[in-house]
């Protein structure tokens, strides 16, 4: 694809998390041999042509064009999209008034893609400082809108109408990942000090603690009178502002980040916890997200709106309430007086974020790019003005088909793979995502290629229905999948992931289609065992987690957050009902061997749960099990894709 984002911020050096971001998703792409371009307003690089308005430059396999001269910058912007002719145009919310995004969405022969990295910068809901229904009504008309967190895309969802989706577009950048934070580094740190950055927290805590050393880092939005509340304190010391975030970190005990305005996500908490420095912050918008579950997610009292003008930094002016930095100053406390629990925390921070950066990647964004691509384009000012004159029986009818439409996309984030390869179709368990399998993917053989199945309101899905039933789920896996099935194909399935996959495998034998060779369950009893079976009753939400939690299913390191917990539930509650009430049903036998495997320390399957999965196929059933409870597979999770693959691989030499 032809790939040109329209940056209304400076692309490099960035100084801000969206660019940043925005800078490692363009180079993942190019480096995927998508051919990228940047139009932007000013930038750095090498200069390869002689042009006072006009500096072109290539950075990490980027072309990047910036307008360094007094001209239209919107005209410039159209000129170089139609001098690159693109096959989609990203812009984001580093424009927020729509001057790139109005002019995108002229370009005919363009998709124009919206990346929300920030809530304030919306035209609409409680989080926006100038709402507009005008600007909303322009935002409505791009080929798609993606949240760079599940706290934007559901804020999207609920306060515009519009659909949205979130997949990873904050990349980090390539390892390896140092460890730079010290016990005894100098200083407890605050980026970009300002009103709605939690300044007065800063401050608060600096009177409170004159035995600790304070640092801010003014950038984008730091006042005058900002800098001159932190320079009255003789404890807070003013660093100036890097380009490597790494020369920040290596100073940096704790870094603080206790907005007070909703933050989409946060790349420095993510950034600071890769160097092992752990993150005090507060608990707002995609913050808890960006957090991982690691301590510790504070209380702070959010800004009250926004006045109807601008500072000196061109930054809304915020209504900030007094704060109480009593949390604050006792965490802190623990933190800077207790090595040995500040030591726990900096190396669970840095193994979070590590596993993070080393399995999120630029696929899912790419796959998400191409079905988008795909997609018939409706023609602004006729049908699409005509869509709110349709009655809400056929709007719904017409939802339902273009969702049919593009579920094989949506069910397979990361692709099909290639069909010359044995290729592993891998369902999740109750409550995960085909994110579950990201590691594998990169790790695995070239003989066998790792295919995630995504359910539908799951991850990349989440505008998707919740399943309802397992024949509802399996159907409709049925039809997105048929046509990715040709070749050696294999099945694994943890958990619920486990019978999806058993009834997957029925139902394509059925139909004397292609079936897989063979199916591997894990951590799951046989079903015979669910023959006549009469389903328990439904727990309640926290009954529900606690038992999840109890087989390992959630993280026992460190408490989650509300936001987790409400992002999480609909969707757990809705897998684990419709894997409760499962029955099985005799009838089709299975014509595949099986390879049944299972955790030892198991409570809920045991060695013989495994063993009877030989009632359901006429070939043979090979049982192992591995140390470790239900997610055993999380114990030493390469160990076990080396059995899987050594599996795969002897059984179809066996079968040729």
């Amino acid at each position: 694809m032809r790939i040109l984002l329209a940056s209304n911020a400076q692309y490099f050096p960035a100084h801000g998390g969206g660019e940043r971001s925005n800078r490692m998703l363009l180079e993942a792409l190019a480096a995927r041999g998508h051919t990228c371009l940047v139009v932007t307003r000013s930038g750095r690089g090498v200069q390869t042509e002689e042009d006072a308005s006009t500096l072109r430059f290539v950075l990490g396999g980027v072309g990047v064009v910036a307008a360094t001269g007094p001209q239209n910058f919107r005209a410039f912007f159209v000129a170089q999209a139609h001098e690159f002719r693109p096959d989609v145009i990203i812009t984001s919310t580093d424009d927020p008034a729509q001057v790139l995004l109005g002019a995108a969405l002229e370009i005919e022969h363009a998709r124009t893609i919206f990346l929300a990295r920030a809530t304030i910068a919306l035209p609409f809901g409680p989080d926006a400082a100038f709402a507009s229904e005008e600007k909303t009504s322009v935002l409505r008309n791009v080929d798609g809108i993606v949240g760079v967190s599940e706290y934007v895309t559901s804020y999207i969802r609920k306060h515009s109408q519009t659909d949205a989706v979130h997949v990873p577009i904050a990349l980090a950048e390539p390892g390896p990942y140092p460890r730079l934070g010290r016990f005894d580094n100098e200083f407890v740190t605050l980026a970009n000090p300002c009103a709605v950055k939690g300044i007065s927290i800063l401050v608060g805590l600096a009177r409170a603690r004159p035995d600790i050393a304070f640092a801010g880092v003014p950038t984008w939005g730091t006042t005058a009178e900002d800098l001159a509340l932190m320079q009255a304190e003789p404890n807070i010391t003013i660093l100036p502002k890097v380009d490597r975030i790494e020369d920040l970190l290596r100073r940096t005990r704790v870094l603080l980040m206790p907005s007070l305005w909703a933050e989409a996500r946060s790349r420095m908490v993510v950034e600071a916890m890769l160097a092992g420095v752990p993150v005090m912050a507060s608990n707002l918008g995609g913050l808890p997200e960006a957090k991982m579950h690691v301590p510790y997610l504070l209380p702070v009292r959010p800004v009250e709106g926004y006045s109807q003008k601008l500072n000196e930094q061109m930054v809304p002016v915020a209504n900030v309430p007094v704060q109480d930095i009593g949390p604050w100053n006792d965490a802190l406390g623990r933190l800077i007086n207790d090595r040995a629990h500040w030591e726990e925390l900096a190396d669970l921070s840095h193994r979070t974020a590590v596993h993070y950066a080393e399995t999120t990647t630029v696929e899912p964004f790419e796959q998400w790019l191409q079905s988008v691509k795909r997609k018939t384009r409706v023609a602004p000012n006729s049908e699409r003005d005509a869509l709110p004159r349709l009655s809400p029986q056929r709007l719904k009818l017409l939802e339902l088909k273009l969702r049919k439409s593009d579920a094989r996309g949506n069910a397979l984030p990361y692709g099909a793979g290639d069909p010359a390869r044995i290729r592993l179709f891998c369902f999740p368990h109750a409550g995960g995502g085909a994110s579950f399998f990201r590691a594998w993917r990169q790790t695995s053989k070239a003989q066998v290629e790792i295919v995630p199945v995504q359910y539908p309101g799951h991850d990349t899905r989440r505008g998707e229905p919740l399943a309802q039933s397992m024949s509802e789920l399996v159907a409709g896996l049925a039809e997105s999948l048929r046509l990715a099935l040709p070749g050696k194909v294999a099945f694994f399935g943890h958990s619920m992931g486990a019978l999806v996959a058993f009834e997957l495998a029925r139902l394509l034998q059925g139909e004397k289609s292609a079936g897989p060779w063979p199916i591997i369950v894990s951590g799951a009893r046989a079903p015979v065992f669910r023959l006549n079976y009469l389903p328990p009753p439904d727990p309640e939400p926290r009954e529900l987690l606690d038992q999840v939690k109890l087989l390992g299913g959630l993280p026992t390191e460190a408490p989650i957050d509300q936001a987790a917990i409400d992002a999480l539930l609909p969707v757990l509650d809705a897998d684990t009902r419709l894997y409760r009430r499962y029955v099985y049903e005799p009838g089709t036998v299975l014509n595949t061997p099986i390879v049944a495997i299972g955790g030892e320390s198991d409570p809920n399957v045991s060695q013989e749960h495994l063993e009877r999965w030989g009632e359901v196929t006429t070939k043979n059933v090979e049982v192992r099990q591995f140390a470790g409870g239900h997610f055993f597979l999380r114990d030493d999770d390469q160990a076990l894709l080396r059995f899987l693959i050594d599996s795969i691989l002897e059984m179809n030499a066996q079968q040729l």
